[in-house]
């Protein structure tokens, strides 16, 4: 069953040998990450399904990752010495991919055992105090509409609502990267209306108003987890929950949301 739900963001600069005196300007995320992981130690999961955006896509299929152990560096920003390894969920996977395949909904898998950054952060945040027995589901989101993904995340959830594993589902999303002059990609009117439309969503749970944000905004904001977080919103889908904006903030023009997701 679904115990626990957060979205954090996935810079690099979140990591102590990357972002370095850099990080003093994220310390509202960095201690809404640490509140993450004292709550999700708390949760007691057997398994963490990571939804996140950079992994292998395809446009018209979701996919999971499966292979039996994973495993991630951060060489390529420049941390030579920081790794992480994480063991699949390989029956729960198993048991989604069937399930979804009976169902014909548009789902794949692939088979890789090196993870991008898009997982890796959020297991070097979130699990130094869990026990080595947690295992891992590695989802992909698709290029389809935001529907789309909810309905997906819809699916996902009945398999895993149902299964006698305690799961916590994570979005890894990072928001605009277009909110100002200073931004990765410069400024745009859609970056902030992004932000400020999912923030508003999410802070509220009324993630359906999502549905009919204009394609020119999301793409125009340059984000990249809309997918990610319109998946989460979908596992959650008629489970009482409680929403707790933790931070939401943008010191190098990215916007980054923190939310923990109470599960009553």
């Amino acid at each position: 069953m679904i115990i626990f739900a957060g979205i954090i963001p996935h810079s690099p600069l979140l990591v102590p040998s990357i972002g370095k005196e850099h990080r003093d300007e994220l310390a509202c995320t960095l201690a809404a990450i640490k509140e993450i992981e004292q709550a999700l130690y708390l949760a007691k999961p057997d398994t963490i399904c990571i939804i996140a955006p950079h992994g292998v896509r395809y446009p018209d299929a979701f996919s999971i990752n499966l292979v039996d152990t994973y495993s991630g560096d951060f060489k390529s920003f420049g941390d030579f010495s920081t790794s992480i390894t994480a063991k699949s969920d390989f029956l729960a996977i198993d048991h989604i991919q069937r399930k979804l395949r009976e169902e014909n909904i548009p789902f794949t898998l692939t088979s890789t055992d090196e993870l991008d950054y898009g997982y890796t952060i959020p297991i070097l945040l979130l699990t130094p105090h869990l026990p080595p027995t947690w295992k891992l589901i590695p989802v992909s989101p698709s290029m389809f509409d935001a529907k789309s993904h909810y309905e997906f995340g819809k699916q996902l959830k009945r398999i895993l609502h149902a299964d006698q594993r305690r799961v916590a589902v994570i979005a890894s999303a990072d928001l605009s990267h277009k909110l100002t002059k200073d931004s990765p990609g410069g400024a745009s009117a859609e970056g902030p209306q992004f932000d400020q439309v999912i923030t508003d969503a999410v802070s509220t749970n009324n993630p359906k108003q999502l549905f009919t944000l204009s394609p020119d905004i999301v793409e125009g904001s340059g984000q990249c987890g809309f997918r990610p977080i319109m998946t989460l919103l979908g596992t959650l889908d008629e489970i009482n929950v409680t929403p707790t904006k933790l931070c939401y903030e943008a010191p190098f023009g990215v916007g980054y949301l923190t939310v923990r997701y109470d599960i009553l």
